[in-house]
């Protein structure tokens, strides 16, 4: 049985550094201790004007293609998860290909928000194991939100960054790889968060842009015990799936927005908090990149070892959820 594995990580952040007290000079208020205290924000990175989201991706893409051990021609197919494009069309995955050589790949873009890379990892483990002829996929999360902000309201601007993970799936077989996944959604709440203008049904026009309907906005607050709640059930459901307690997991990947979601979900599984690594206090909330961007931190830090079971669970803007279990 052909399996996709996990051969190859990357990440990558804009050097731009953008600290709390830049949005206490900016909003006129105390946001840091806010920040700090309620989701573990404390910096995050921005794109400067000259740079977009398929130039984060490039960066992570050369990381993880060199940590697998590939040469650009030996990429079959590349995704790339991200709601914040390169441009609406063509995909930002063709730009890549053009940009990296990657001259054997078929591309495409998927967007299911900040639940994408979790979704994208998914897509590509099942193309592996469908089609002998994709060996190795490139799946990417992209980010570069900060192009979408606006700068006076307080909900958002403070909370969003910049950043792109990426990752090599490759066939194999026997224990290590994909084990099992799952796709939720709850579309009801499809106009509670998102950028509504710009597309076909609010073209940029005059009026979109003086209503800021082209920046990103919270429409409604969500109910906190919602990402939680969803979190804590995929994961039971993947662990039983696959045969397995929550306690025999050595890692969770998890949407990196709020710390104490995190850590609830933690609780209400019985597993130590110390086994769900986060990276919000370093990057702000990355949206589709967060995911692996906290996978490359814990890899490159010596935490992740061959053998050990990770539960990726990722949420975003739809709602949109996606999990998944690996064994690395």
């Amino acid at each position: 049985m052909r399996r996709a594995t996990l051969t190859g990580i990357g990440a990558y952040a804009p050097n731009q550094e953008i600290p709390n007290s830049y949005f206490n000079e900016l909003l006129g208020e105390d946001v840091d201790t806010w920040l700090q205290e309620n989701v573990n924000i404390s910096t995050r990175r921005w794109c400067t004007a000259s740079e977009s989201v398929a130039d984060l991706c490039e960066q992570a893409a050369l990381e993880a293609i060199a940590d697998a051990g590939l040469q650009p021609e030996n990429i079959d197919l590349i995704i790339v998860s991200t709601d914040t494009p390169e441009f609406i069309s063509p995909s930002t995955a063709s730009v890549l290909q053009d940009r990296l050589g990657l001259t054997n790949a078929g591309t495409f873009d998927l967007n299911t928000a900040c639940a994408g890379f979790v979704t994208a990892m998914d897509v590509a483990a099942k193309y592996i194991a469908a089609d002998e002829r994709y060996e190795h996929v490139l799946v990417l999360g992209g980010y570069a939100m900060s192009k979408y902000l606006n700068k006076a309201d307080k909900k958002t601007v403070t909370l969003f960054a910049d950043g792109a993970g990426a990752v090599v799936m490759s066939a194999g077989s026997g224990e290590r790889g994909m084990l099992a996944s799952d796709l939720k959604t709850e579309g009801q709440y499809n106009s509670w968060m998102g950028i509504y203008g710009g597309a076909t049904r609010m073209p940029i026009s005059e009026d979109v842009v003086a209503n800021k309907d082209h920046q990103l906005k919270f429409v409604h607050k969500f109910p906190k015990e919602l990402n939680p709640k969803m979190w804590t059930e995929m994961a039971q459901d993947i662990c039983q799936r696959i045969g397995v307690d929550p306690q025999d997991v050595d890692h969770y990947f998890i949407t990196q927005l709020n710390f104490n979601s995190i850590n609830e979900t933690m609780d209400n599984l019985g597993v130590d908090r110390a086994k769900a690594h986060m990276v919000m206090n370093q990057y702000g909330y990355t949206g589709s990149a967060c995911i692996p961007m906290a996978l490359h931190d814990a890899y490159q830090k010596g935490k992740v070892s061959p053998g050990d079971l990770m539960i990726f669970i990722g949420s975003g803007g739809g709602l949109a959820f996606a999990a998944a279990a690996i064994r690395f």
